[in-house]
């Protein structure tokens, strides 16, 4: 039997071959994640920051080579399993956006810092006790561990609680010869979702206001921030103000989501990026009078924000309703699918929809022209 991953490798190079893939089927159209990616590095430079894109969004070596190729500095992870998966296939400057604290994640990062070499691992701490274990763990490592401040920005999942506290942190990191202080991470996730463009505008300039406030403080008392990273695709066009960050951590702009297009448009005014990545399902029952069933559900979609919109092979007024771990129920608006049609699905969360499969089937219109693995899938 051949892996899911291969079942539809016969198809590549085949005209109209996008209409005959063993579904569910994890969709990426090239041209658009390419203009995206392009896009969204035209931008960076233009407004003098740098670009550290997030490879939890796609967990792809492919795209992390791409985006890098474009003008990015380096990727962002959120997981050391990421991280590992980045560095061992040769990208450069990762930052792991999240702390290691146990002895085993302690004991990976140190591995992976030698491998790397200097410049090629940078992580984050938000409590001295970490910091003191990376140090000591580090004393075999024959170049300084690059450190970050982490600073509770947005959510509050990780991050020094106040500017004291990061001030405090970030005097203990310069002074331990073992760790190199970088700069600071501010990641507001709370703040990428806010519909309203002029809600977001205000609350994304309060954050900048304080961290220019701790970088300030920071710089009185000696402390220099090389690196103050943050934003995301939400926020991306208001965080390149040059008053606070010096690089930009976005991530989803390469794909889009239902969420995502909605937050990025205003009136008049159509999103900067396109939606790159769907779901292809196909119509398995019609016996039911109301609806159609598809087979993707639960298992194919992720169900933390909102349910999939139809993009393709059904009235884009149809409604999905998840109907299952592995069945969609579509009540079907205009025509009704026949049974074996596919319907295409903007998914409603890109990310852990991502981390749902096991391949990209990448498609040039009705083509596929490659089939991709998500490499960091299911890594820790």
């Amino acid at each position: 039997m051949l892996p899911d991953t291969q079942v539809n490798k016969p198809l590549i190079g085949i005209a109209g071959g996008r209409q005959s893939l063993d579904t569910p089927a994890l969709l990426l159209d090239l041209g658009a994640m390419t203009r995206n990616i392009e896009r969204m590095a035209a931008f960076a430079k233009a407004r003098g920051v740098g670009l550290r894109p997030h490879v939890k969004t796609h967990k792809s070596v492919e795209i992390a080579r791409r985006q890098v190729a474009a003008g990015a500095i380096g990727v962002s992870c959120v997981t050391l399993g990421e991280a590992e998966v980045m560095v061992k296939a040769g990208i450069p400057d990762v930052l792991i956006t999240s702390p290691a604290v146990t002895p085993s994640k302690i004991a990976r990062v140190v591995k992976l810092a030698r491998l790397a070499g200097p410049g090629g691992v940078m992580v984050v701490v938000d409590d001295p006790r970490n910091a003191a274990d990376l140090a000591a763990a580090t004393l075999g490592l024959p170049h300084p561990l690059e450190v970050l401040v982490d600073y509770g920005a947005g959510y509050n999942r990780t991050g020094a609680a106040s500017a004291a506290q990061v001030l405090e942190l970030a005097r203990y990191v310069a002074a331990e010869p073992r760790l190199k202080l970088r700069g600071l991470q501010a990641y507001a996730g709370n703040l990428q979702h806010i519909a309203d463009r002029q809600q977001r505008s205000v609350a994304a300039a309060s954050l900048r206001e304080t961290i220019a406030r701790i970088v300030a403080e920071a710089r009185r008392s000696g402390i220099h921030f090389d690196i103050v990273t943050g934003a995301g695709t939400g926020t991306h066009d208001l965080d390149a103000q040059r008053d606070a960050f010096t690089e930009l951590q976005a991530g989803s702009y390469v794909f889009m989501d239902a969420e995502y297009a909605q937050v990025l448009q205003g009136p008049g005014q159509p999103s900067p990026f396109e939606v790159s990545l769907f779901v292809q399902t196909a119509v398995v029952s019609t016996n039911a009078a109301e609806w159609v069933t598809v087979d993707g559900g639960t298992k194919c979609f992720a169900t933390d924000s909102g349910v999939p919109l139809v993009a393709r092979g059904a009235d884009p007024a149809s409604c999905y309703a998840f109907f299952g771990d592995e069945h969609g129920k579509l009540l079907s608006a205009g025509q009704r699918p026949a049974l074996g049609d596919r319907v295409e699905f903007i998914t409603p969360h890109c990310d852990p929809t991502v981390s749902l499969h096991d391949a990209y089937h990448v498609v040039d219109g009705d083509t596929l022209v490659a089939i991709w693995p998500v490499d960091a899938r299911g890594r820790h």
